[in-house]
């Protein structure tokens, strides 16, 4: 964050964050003036970038041969013909609350074209040239919907962004970007520094300038005949109580929580991301991006090229780290919204850019593979305890209902009750574009 000179401290909207909150503040207050119905609606989005294995997992094999079928056994889950993976206990206990979609697909298996696809609808980036092309449904989200309460992000990503900048807004504006955590949830001495004062500068400090900023408004107004002043100053008011109000900070302090329900998320990055999330939900905003990596080793934690013993991108790790991790937490965060009666209003979307290979290769592990994985849904108006297309007896290729990632999410924005006519400015050239050229999934709702 840069220095907070005496200049820019009294322009306290405009980038004390690094994310124009004032602009934000004012995109949700031009919002709520257009007169379009508002809802309840909240989003919690695992991204886990390079995919699980859906032999492993979801869309287990067991009759195929053991170079395809993997390492694991299925166990039964509390819908009656639907199985899951062994290290998957939590999740199968809470499968009726689950949509499976086992028939997603599509034609590339590079990170950055794909990655790309799923969080934005378009493909677009190559491999040569991955700069994000279009917005992140996240910041259509953030866009289109806002905060349900003064003063909160809209639409956060924990621990951080992925690196590629796929969750941004791009040509929608930075009053839709994502305001970004950029710390572990889980370390000991967690604050977020977006909400924390320069160094240097004291609370006692901002609030003398901020009213000598109300006085100098004032004068200003007097000579003001439009009303413009009043909501800009207003703006620059709520941007700053981001910063040193605490309806905020609170919603971020972990500590606020019950020891016992912290380990029931487990005391590791995700397990406490998933937590935070959920604090975030409750306290107004819209959509949470949880992002599953390795934060020591800065790696996709579904990424697992091989098999071995370090804690790199391997089969051990994937059994005995991995998925106890996302299964302890994603579980505990489905009984936790249930039981605060916020599972109703609060779709979950668990999504990657693709799969991984059928077949184990040399080294005992799973390459990228986009021909068929599976994605999952609950909560909100998401009917679960179902299955949503197949793929073939090897995992292989979709063997029915084969769906592309656009329908994914379009069945995102229904879920959040978004018009899925509604068109977006700017778009590319200053042209209106349409949310998304793709139509939900009926099965789902």
């Amino acid at each position: 964050m840069k220095a907070l000179t005496r200049r820019n401290a009294l322009q306290l909207g405009s980038s004390l964050l690094g994310l124009g909150l004032a602009d934000i503040l004012g995109a949700r207050a031009r919002a709520a003036e257009s007169g379009k119905p508002t809802n309840k609606k909240s989003l919690i989005v695992f991204w886990t970038h390079g995919g699980m294995s859906q032999q492993d997992t979801y869309d287990m094999k067991p009759e195929a041969p053991a170079e395809y079928r993997g390492f694991y056994d299925t166990i039964k889950t509390s819908v009656p013909g639907i199985n899951v993976g062994e290290r998957f206990p939590g999740q199968a206990r809470v499968m009726h609350h689950i949509s499976q979609v086992r028939s997603v697909h599509h034609e590339n298996g590079i990170h950055a074209p794909s990655a790309h696809w799923m969080q934005t609808g378009r493909f677009g980036p190559t491999l040569a040239r991955n700069a994000a092309q279009h917005p992140s449904f996240g910041s259509v989200i953030a866009r289109s919907k806002g905060a349900q309460a003064p003063h909160m992000p809209a639409y956060v990503t924990i621990p951080k962004s992925e690196a590629f900048g796929y969750q941004a807004a791009v040509y929608l504006g930075k009053a839709s970007n994502p305001f970004e955590v950029g710390a572990d949830p889980n370390s000991k001495d967690f604050k977020v520094p977006n909400l924390a004062l320069p160094k240097g500068l004291e609370l006692k400090s901002v609030e003398n300038r901020r009213k000598l900023l109300n006085r100098f408004d004032t004068l200003r107004r007097d000579t003001d005949n439009s009303g413009v002043l009043d909501g800009l100053n207003s703006f620059k008011a709520q941007a700053l109580e981001m910063v040193t109000g605490d309806q905020v900070r609170e919603a971020f302090d972990l500590n606020q929580e019950d020891d016992k329900l912290r380990d029931r998320y487990g005391r590791n990055t995700f397990g406490q991301s998933c937590l935070m999330a959920r604090r975030l939900i409750e306290n107004g905003t819209r959509y949470v991006n949880v992002n599953h990596f390795d934060t020591v080793f800065n790696v996709s934690c579904c990424d697992m090229h091989a098999n071995g013993s370090s804690l790199n991108n391997t089969y051990a790790d994937y059994k005995n780290h991995l998925c106890p991790q996302f299964d302890q937490a994603y579980s505990a965060l489905i009984d936790d919204l249930e039981q605060r009666g916020l599972l109703k209003d609060t779709v979950v979307a668990v999504l990657s850019e693709f799969g991984r290979t059928p077949k184990l290769n040399a080294r005992g592990g799973r390459d990228h593979y986009p021909n068929a994985w599976t994605n999952f849904l609950c909560g909100g108006n998401i009917r679960g305890g179902q299955v949503i297309g197949s793929s073939d007896r090897l995992g292989a290729a979709p063997h029915d209902y084969p769906l592309k990632p656009p329908r994914v999410i379009a069945s995102i924005y229904k879920g959040m009750g978004i018009d899925l006519e509604t068109t977006m400015m700017p778009g590319p050239g200053s042209r209106p574009i349409r949310l998304i050229d793709a139509e939900p999934i009926p099965e789902l709702f």
